[in-house]
């Protein structure tokens, strides 16, 4: 495989509500973040790790962890300021100082059981130009094609009708995006500006290291599992 100049991004952003500063809360004696970090450290792969945030705690934790602040500007620290964007922002920013990468891979902070070798597994999907795209993938816990919808009148009707009565041992096996790992050649996000591009690989990571913790009951269900799984 041709070798591929690679930089990690970890967005962090400090404004969450559902779990405020999620991106730092103790996870078994560290802070989220820490996992991501040393998972990306870990893999050697990269030239640059940096931390896209506007908290400057955060920012001092993620120094003080091994990796860069990459200073988020306001108008990509809100919530309607996406992801492919801060990508992008970072990208922008990197060139203008004279770096340039073949491949930039985005792994979020709250997905702490994330590993060096998932992070390398995805990383060694991509081929540019056969491939251009890679992410961490997991299945489904409940079958997705018996999946309802509530309509207008309030009533619940089968989001997939012509699937709703298919058994499941003949229903074809259907992964998730699970919230934690992404690898893309730079000049495919440039061109595509999302990481569900044309050419796209996934690697699959068992459910109970696939926990993105975007609330209480995450982070406590992560917990549980990881406590589970060093015990």
């Amino acid at each position: 495989m041709m070798t591929m100049a690679c930089v990690c991004l970890i967005p962090a952003r400090g404004g969450s509500k559902r779990l405020p500063h999620k991106n730092i809360a103790d996870f078994l004696g560290k802070p989220i973040i820490a996992y991501t970090i040393e998972a990306a450290r870990a893999s050697g792969l990269f030239a640059r790790i940096a931390v896209s945030t506007e908290d400057r705690e955060i920012a001092r934790i993620a120094r003080d962890l091994g990796a860069e602040w990459h200073r988020r500007p306001p108008e990509l620290a809100t919530d309607r300021a996406g992801l492919i964007e801060v990508c992008l922002g970072f990208l922008d920013d990197e060139a203008r100082e004279g770096r340039d990468y073949d491949a930039l891979a985005c792994l979020l902070a709250t997905a702490p059981m994330r590993e060096a070798g998932d992070v390398r597994g995805v990383h060694d999907l991509l081929e540019p130009g056969r491939c251009d795209f890679a992410m961490a993938v997991t299945t489904y816990d409940l079958p997705p094609l018996q999946a309802l919808r509530r309509t207008a009148d309030g009533l619940l009707t089968p989001m997939w009708p012509e699937y709703v009565r298919l058994r499941s041992q003949d229903a074809p096996l259907l992964y998730v995006d699970n919230g934690s790992t992404y690898f893309v050649a730079t000049s495919a996000l440039r061109r595509e500006r999302t990481f569900y591009g044309e050419r796209l690989r996934g690697y699959l990571m068992p459910r109970e290291r696939s926990v993105d913790i975007d609330d209480a009951f995450d982070l406590e269900l992560a917990r549980l599992l990881a406590q589970r799984a060093a015990a």
